[in-house]
């Protein structure tokens, strides 16, 4: 779905932060109300359930496409990875990231980098790709400022948890050719509106880190564990 405009509809009032450690959201507390709700085609719908002690946030999606985002400012040269886990029911069997049609997910982390210039703002999408070889990296079918990488890829791990961490400051300059700007706000979103057709995932254990540590390690004391006010 057209979630690579999303940058286009938000308005940037952003707080800095630092630290070694920042959280996004373990969901342990429920839904951070920092989240905000994006509505492009239907609702897709969002809810923390508990899995065995912990708390997760899953979504459902049937023929629908709308995400949550999170507005916070990260500077990479400090945190520059980003991990989380997640875990997709299966693939949409009719996705393509190649074709405007097929740009549907079970399951995807969108990192989003403003510009004053809208035009200029541009974007990191890590998918769990249909078809798309894991590790590829492509321009969105509807935008060149959006770029979609295949972390994850296929149906081989669908009912599993699946870690994942990626360099955000190299993966950007992969993709721009440049340095990046600070981040300026964290999205995920589980759509199928292109496909008509229905998915489901969950998500755990947002956050940017200066090491790489697994999703599920616990988060160092010094992190920030404050966020900011606001919601949708």
């Amino acid at each position: 779905m057209r979630f690579a405009w999303l940058p286009v509809l938000l308005c940037w009032a952003l707080p800095a932060w630092g630290g070694h450690s920042i959280l996004i959201d373990d969901f342990e507390q429920g839904l951070d109300p920092a989240w905000e709700e994006k509505v492009f085609e239907g609702t897709t719908a969002y809810s923390v359930v508990n899995e065995d002690g912990d708390s997760v946030l899953c979504a459902e999606s049937n023929g629908s496409a709308s995400g949550l985002v999170l507005k916070k400012e990260i500077d990479l040269g400090e945190t520059p990875f980003l991990s989380w886990r997640w875990r997709i029911d299966g693939i949409v069997e009719k996705g393509n990231a190649r074709m405007k049609e097929g740009d549907d997910y079970a399951a995807r982390v969108y990192v989003i980098f403003p510009h004053w210039a809208i035009w200029k703002t541009r974007s990191l999408n890590y998918i769990w790709a249909n078809r798309l070889p894991e590790g590829e990296m492509i321009p969105n079918s509807f935008t060149g400022n959006a770029m979609m990488i295949a972390v994850g890829s296929g149906p081989e791990r669908a009912g599993e948890w699946v870690e994942e961490r990626r360099n955000v400051h190299d993966d950007f300059k992969k993709a721009f050719g440049e340095d990046p700007p600070p981040v300026g706000a964290v999205a995920v979103m589980t759509d199928t509106d292109n496909t008509g057709s229905s998915a489901a995932a969950c998500y755990d254990d947002i956050r940017f880190s200066a090491g790489t540590p697994k999703a599920s390690e616990p988060v160092p004391d010094d992190r920030l564990d404050q966020v900011p006010a606001g919601g949708s």
